[in-house]
């Protein structure tokens, strides 16, 4: 009976993962223009590795689960700036901040990034851990060891933004003595569950993953197109807006495959239930930027605005042209959007003149 079950649920998998290639060739079809090459590729030769060259570092989250870090800079920086990256993405979806405001700030600035748990080179998490609550103590135990003192902005973008208002609300005292400024790239406090990724992914298809990944893991795992074919598309079409530099989508695309497929079956569940909105009051003390793409279908620029509406003293940036990934797409934006966020933490311009990228 147990054999016979198995089988059957096994089927079932199958045939999810199996409708998820057809969902999968029309996803490819919409977002088949970003991987188009554009009139030249201005991102030829990058250096995407930028962010390996920094210091290593390992944190353990409260949990025992191991933090993987890279910092850039002096411990006795004027600020210290933590960033915190997005779903199915790594610490390296910030190298354009890397390079840029190490070029603009120089040894004024010192830089923390960090993979959350079961991306990049981190630790592997329970599910049970997979929540955002516990990736805002992730957060606070990141800014306490790696920034034990000084001023600190914290910086995140998608999943990461909600672990930035996760560790607020949790942990009100801390940004109300150490945190400066809070920068939210395409990202919601709440109001996510009948719009972006997870109306996306409440297509018959993702369920079919799901089950797949908790009955036929290995098959998963040894199949790993199926998390590819199924929910990597959508991750995948809804990064870029228009046409992009090749190299930078092949960047962004390795990275987003990198991820563990149990990582993304973890986490489905609690981008959809997070509900941060306990962050908003002690938001509304600081310097905020929040910044969204206008052609983003993972987390719509109407969120972006719901929070801005709730935190009234925030700058609200509408990057036009972009999607889930303006941080990457138009990092001249984002730099600029970031140099005012950092001198109204306190980081005064002292080469004169207008804002570099303003």
């Amino acid at each position: 009976m147990r054999r016979r079950t198995a089988i059957r649920r096994g089927g079932m998998a199958t045939a999810g993962l199996l409708t998820g290639l057809a969902v999968a060739h029309t996803l490819r079809q919409i977002g088949a223009r970003v991987m188009w090459p554009a009139a030249g590729d201005d991102y030829r030769d990058e250096n995407f590795a930028l962010i390996d060259t920094d210091e290593p570092g390992m944190v353990l989250a409260d949990d025992g689960v191991s933090l993987a870090t890279r910092t850039y800079g002096d411990a006795d920086a004027e600020l210290t700036i933590v960033f915190v990256h997005g779903f199915a993405n790594s610490m390296e979806s910030f190298h354009f901040q890397r390079r840029d405001l190490a070029e603009r700030w120089g040894s004024r600035v010192r830089m923390v990034f960090f993979d959350l748990r079961g991306h990049g080179r981190s630790g592997t998490p329970s599910t049970d851990s997979c929540t955002v609550a516990q990736l805002g103590r992730d957060v606070a135990m990141i800014i306490r060891e790696c920034a034990p003192s000084g001023p600190v902005v914290v910086v995140g973008h998608s999943l990461g933004g909600m672990a930035v208002l996760a560790a607020a609300a949790q942990f009100p005292a801390l940004f109300a003595t150490r945190v400066r400024a809070v920068g939210l790239l395409s990202t919601a406090a709440a109001e996510v569950t009948a719009t972006g990724i997870t109306q996306l992914l409440r297509h018959p298809a993702v369920d079919g993953f799901r089950v797949a990944a908790r009955t036929a893991p290995t098959l998963v795992q040894l199949t790993r197109s199926a998390s590819k074919q199924v929910v990597t598309p959508v991750l995948h079409v809804s990064s870029f807006h228009g046409r992009v530099s090749p190299t930078l989508s092949r960047f962004t695309t390795m990275m987003i495959d990198r991820t563990p497929v149990g990582t993304i079956e973890k986490f489905l569940k609690a981008i959809e239930l997070h509900d941060e909105s306990a962050a908003l009051p002690v938001l509304r003390e600081l310097p905020v930027l929040i910044l969204g793409g206008a052609h983003d279908i993972v987390i719509p620029f109407r969120n972006s605005r719901l929070l801005a509406a709730k935190l009234p003293g925030s700058e609200l940036v509408r990057v036009r042209e972009a999607a889930h990934m303006p941080h990457l797409q138009f990092p001249e934006i984002t730099l600029a959007a970031l140099d005012r966020l950092l001198e109204r933490a306190g980081l005064t311009d002292t080469r004169g003149g207008e804002v570099v990228g303003g």
